[in-house]
């Protein structure tokens, strides 16, 4: 047996301008305090991949127009729907308000496999922090939950993007299995 990749015509990939309007999973993805613009670009990429509802940046999180995100996002800021907010906790607020549960992505006291998640926890907004210091202590008492990828080695440390990539696969997973 022998396989052949698809052309981008063969995938059906929609245009940004008919992406604007298509359905999107109930997952919002903030980004708090990255340092690395290469992070924000990747992590454009893998949100639009999965179809992310919204991205949410804020802190220091730098924002596109910059070369630097523009080179891992490979036009992915164009199609993601994304707003900046300076204050993470303003941010959280206004997504509860909107019946948002907020779900930090953290090793911590008493979180959760990340794939524990179920239907009941949608729609959801996947915190990720800084690359060093992760989430602090404040953005974290505003979450209803934290859900946790499982660390074997000895570092017990992902990159935020990878981090952000398995759990909003994982994430849509629960959501396209409950349709």
């Amino acid at each position: 047996m022998s396989f052949r990749k698809l052309t981008g015509d063969e995938m059906n990939r929609l245009s940004p301008e008919l992406s604007d309007n298509s359905p999107r999973h109930p997952v919002y993805l903030m980004l708090h305090n990255i340092r690395s613009m290469w992070n924000v670009g990747s992590m454009f990429r893998t949100a639009d991949a999965a179809g992310v509802e919204k991205m949410i940046i804020t802190g220091y999180t730098a924002t596109p127009p910059r070369r630097e995100i523009e080179k891992t996002a490979l036009g992915a800021q164009e199609c993601v729907k994304w707003e900046y907010s300076a204050d993470p906790v303003e941010a959280v607020g206004r997504l509860k308000a909107e019946g948002v549960r907020i779900c930090g992505l953290e090793i911590a006291e008493r979180s959760r496999p990340y794939t524990a998640a179920t239907m009941a926890d949608f729609p959801l907004c996947l915190i990720v922090g800084n690359e060093v210091q992760g989430i602090d202590d404040e953005l974290l008492a505003h979450c209803d939950e934290v859900f946790e990828i499982p660390q074997y080695g000895t570092k017990h440390s992902l990159n935020v993007a990878v981090a952000a990539g398995i759990a909003l696969f994982e994430l849509v997973r629960v959501v396209r299995g409950g349709m």
